[in-house]
């Protein structure tokens, strides 16, 4: 690399170690595209700063660390096969000249917002369930203050082009969930999302009554139509991205984006889609991370919900038609949110409803079991089973793995 190349590092000499690391996951995330899992492969074998080494030229590779490459993208879910960190390299380097973080660090800075990165206090825990694809770092517009955790939170998403039925449904859920105290995700867009962050900002009494996880830099809020809701989206609540200022908010970054969106929230709820839409994208995200995912049943002559009915039929979501049975879906609020990381397992038990000790019980503890197996040994409905391994998840005593689940070691 040139001098010119190097100007975006001449801080990180003379910086702390936690600085370095802002500085390197800034940089990584103008170099790699969101879910790179080679990247974030290697960023888990060597830590942010000597990953960004490797990939401006300043520090080499060996056989070792492709080795730890694969066995972490074998463990991660990642491709079963890759060319090597040499081919990942050549399509990294035509990115590495236009690399400035501090530019965009200041630009950010700028917007009143910042960058927080896995370790900071106000980094969302509830992230770490993406695993591999875990963010390397969330672009924040918005007031510095904590984001809900999963259970705090409900994921409403659905058609760019709702229905009125759509419309009002969305703003009455989004509206009486912000009343409650839930954090309303979702995705910025026309239509359904639109509608949730409104109802949400009506509603809200929590610190952040909504978030807005874009798919392209916060410094641009899109699309243009919503400028304004989205002003008061970053004003009341947080408008968040894995990619840097700039950053075009293109089609497969929208679909990148729906597993955040999945991730942040306890429960993802459909309201509208059409029969091949993204939001349907974001459930299958939350499902395969153990979230709750239900959808709103609509009429069998619209092809706004074809896309739930879908869903419904698959068995891949509850039927929700109101409020609270969403509410139910997520535990309320205060019920076992207070409790300590290290309490003991009779504590976490002592909150279950029995249908939840009657499934945890069904659970194997080394194997893993399928929904369906789970409904004949638990003698639920798929429904409830679902709902149920989606409380359990939340309370560290149930994992999904490759599909099946399996209790943990805390149950």
């Amino acid at each position: 690399m040139s001098s010119t190349d190097t100007k975006g590092f001449t801080a990180v000499a003379v910086v702390g170690k936690q600085d370095k690391e802002r500085i390197a996951r800034a940089a990584l995330a103008r170099l790699m595209e969101p879910q790179d899992s080679v990247g974030l492969a290697l960023v888990r074998a060597v830590g942010a700063v000597d990953t960004l080494g490797i990939a401006t030229g300043e520090l080499g590779t060996g056989p070792d660390l492709e080795r730890e490459i694969s066995s972490l993208l074998a463990d991660g879910g990642g491709p079963s096969s890759w060319a090597g960190l040499p081919a990942s390299l050549r399509r990294w380097a035509p990115r590495v000249a236009d690399l400035a973080p501090d530019r965009d660090l200041e630009t950010v800075r700028r917007l009143g917002g910042r960058l927080i990165i896995p370790g900071d206090d106000l980094w969302p825990e509830q992230l770490e369930d993406l695993g591999l694809q875990e963010p390397l770092c969330l672009w924040w517009r918005g007031q510095e203050q904590p984001l809900p955790s999963a259970r705090q939170a409900i994921a409403l998403v659905g058609s760019r082009d709702s229905t009125n039925y759509g419309a009002s449904v969305t703003g009455d859920f989004a509206y009486g969930l912000a009343q409650r105290g839930y954090t309303v995700v979702s995705g910025g867009a026309y239509g359904i999302d639109a509608h949730a962050h409104r109802g949400a900002l009506s509603g809200g009494v929590a610190g952040v009554p909504t978030i807005a996880v874009m798919a392209g830099g916060v410094d641009r809020f899109y699309p243009s139509g919503n400028e304004d809701l989205l002003r008061a989206v970053a004003t009341q609540g947080a408008v968040i991205s894995e990619v840097p200022p700039g950053s075009a908010p293109t089609r497969y970054r929208f679909l990148q984006r729906n597993r955040i969106i999945a991730a942040l929230a306890s429960v993802t709820v459909v309201v509208e889609a059409r029969w091949r839409s993204g939001a349907l994208n974001t459930a299958h995200h939350a499902e395969a991370i153990g979230r709750v995912v239900a959808t709103v049943p609509g009429s069998i002559h619209s092809a706004n919900s074809a896309g739930c009915h879908r869903l419904l039929r698959d068995g891949g979501a509850v039927c929700v038609t109101d409020v609270g049975e969403i509410s139910e879906l997520a535990g309320a609020i205060g019920e076992t949110g207070s409790e300590e990381k290290d309490a003991g397992a009779a504590a976490v038990h002592d909150g279950l409803s029995l249908e939840d000790l009657i499934l945890l019980d069904a659970l194997p503890l080394r194997s893993t079991s399928s929904v369906e197996k789970l409904t004949v040994v638990a003698g639920l409905s798929p429904d409830a089973v679902r709902a149920g391994l989606g409380r359990l998840g939340l309370l560290g005593l149930a994992r999904s793995e490759r599909g099946g689940w399996k209790r943990t070691g805390k149950a």
